[in-house]
């Protein structure tokens, strides 16, 4: 102690550790905390980067479909006749 106060020195003393202890945790807690919302920002674009993924494959196979029904829908005899049309 710098100087005797009325507070008992053991009150001071405890008073001062717990102080002491919670600055001295905080830097461990801060680096933590960062840790937990970098790790959640992460785990976030994963998700984000998998659903497109996923949406991209639902729009590609839907264009697919589309264009093999669109192939089977042409006219058989219409395309005989371009077919006779570019080989003769």
């Amino acid at each position: 102690m710098a100087f005797p106060t009325s507070v008992n020195d053991q009150i001071t003393d405890a008073v001062t550790q717990a102080n002491v202890k919670v600055l001295g945790d905080a830097p461990a807690i801060a680096m933590g905390n960062l840790f937990q919302a970098t790790s959640q920002a992460l785990s976030n674009a994963a998700h984000n980067a998998t659903y497109a993924q996923q949406q991209t494959n639902i729009t590609a196979q839907a264009a697919t479909t589309a264009g093999v029904a669109l192939l089977y829908a042409l006219d058989t005899a219409s395309t005989g006749k371009a077919t006779k049309a570019i080989l003769a």
